[in-house]
C-alpha cells in the first residue's frame, strides 16, 4: 500500500472525505482561530504568507514536513473524481471523490495526476491573465525564469500561444518529483517577492503568487516532460457559470479586471 497524503487546503471548517489518503490542513493558520484541522504554521512553514500565497502555504508545509511516498494538493471545495454523473446533492459528491484504489491505479501508469485542463478558447493564457489581473507580476516572473532557469523560458513564452492550462494548483505526484517542483517553484516566487511591491495591490490582487503558480505548473511539467493523467474536478459548491462567463468577457473586451474569486 502506497503512503499517500493529499492535502486539503482549507481556511474554514468544512466536511472532508473519509478516505485515509486525505489530510485536511488549515492554510494560513498562523494567528487564526482553530477550525479543527492541523495548521500549516508548525515545523518549517510560510503560513504567514497565506494572504499572498494562498494554498501554496499548505503545499510548502507538506513539502517540508511530510514524509510519504506521494503528496497531492486539493481544496476543501474542489476534488478529483472519476465520475461524470450529475450529482443529486453535496453528500453524494463526497462519496464520488477519487479514492485510494483509483489513485493507486492511476499512479501505476503515470507520474502525475492533474485536473482536466481549462480552455479559454478565445484568448491565450497570458492574455487572459493580462485582462483579468495586473500583468506586471507575471512579466517579472518571466524575467526571473529567463535569468535563473532559461531552459524553462520557451514554455513560459508558450503561455502566449496556448489557450489551455491545468488550473487550481491541484495535483498528486511522487514526493521525489514534488521535491524538484517545489525547489524550482518557491525559488522563483521568493525572488518575485523581492521584485514586486505587492502592497500596491488590494487584498484580492495581491494574491498573485498563487495565481502565477497555476501557470507555472504547466511550464515545469512540459519542460521536464513528466507523464500525467488528467482527471475530472468536482466542485462541492455551486458554481455561477453565468457570472464567471460574463466577467471573463467583460475583462477581455472592456478591460474590467476581476474584483473577486468566483
Amino acid at each position: 500500500m502506497k503512503n499517500i497524503k493529499i492535502i486539503i487546503a482549507a481556511h474554514k471548517k468544512y466536511q472532508v472525505p473519509e478516505e485515509d489518503v486525505y489530510f485536511p490542513l488549515h492554510v494560513g493558520g498562523e494567528g487564526k482561530e482553530d477550525i479543527g484541522f492541523p495548521k500549516d504554521n508548525t515545523g518549517e512553514n510560510i503560513s504567514i504568507k497565506n494572504p499572498y500565497f494562498c494554498e501554496l502555504t499548505g503545499l510548502y508545509w507538506a513539502w517540508k514536513n511530510l514524509d510519504c511516498d506521494y503528496i497531492g494538493l486539493v481544496h476543501y471545495r474542489r476534488y478529483f473524481t472519476m465520475q461524470s454523473v450529475v450529482f443529486k446533492n453535496e453528500q453524494e459528491k463526497f462519496q464520488r471523490v477519487l479514492n485510494r484504489k483509483e489513485i493507486e491505479a492511476i499512479l501505476e501508469k503515470t507520474d502525475i495526476i492533474l485536473p482536466k485542463p481549462r480552455n479559454y478558447y478565445i484568448e491565450n493564457i497570458y492574455d487572459h491573465y493580462k485582462h483579468t489581473m495586473y500583468i506586471e507580476p507575471l512579466d517579472a516572473t518571466g524575467q526571473i525564469i529567463q535569468e535563473k532557469y532559461p531552459e524553462y523560458y520557451p514554455e513560459f513564452e508558450n503561455l502566449k500561444k496556448t489557450t489551455k492550462m491545468h488550473a487550481f494548483n491541484m495535483f498528486i505526484m511522487k514526493k521525489e518529483i514534488l521535491n524538484e517542483y517545489c525547489e524550482w517553484l518557491f525559488s522563483i516566487l521568493f525572488e518575485l517577492e523581492n521584485r514586486v511591491d505587492f502592497s500596491q495591490y488590494d487584498s484580492f490582487h495581491s494574491r498573485f503568487f498563487g495565481r502565477i503558480s497555476e501557470r507555472l505548473l504547466d511550464v515545469w511539467i512540459r519542460t521536464r516532460k513528466y507523464s500525467y493523467q488528467e482527471v475530472k474536478v468536482i466542485d462541492m459548491q455551486k458554481v455561477n457559470w453565468f457570472k464567471k462567463g460574463s466577467s471573463f468577457l467583460l475583462a477581455k473586451f472592456t478591460g474590467k479586471r476581476y474584483k473577486r474569486s468566483f
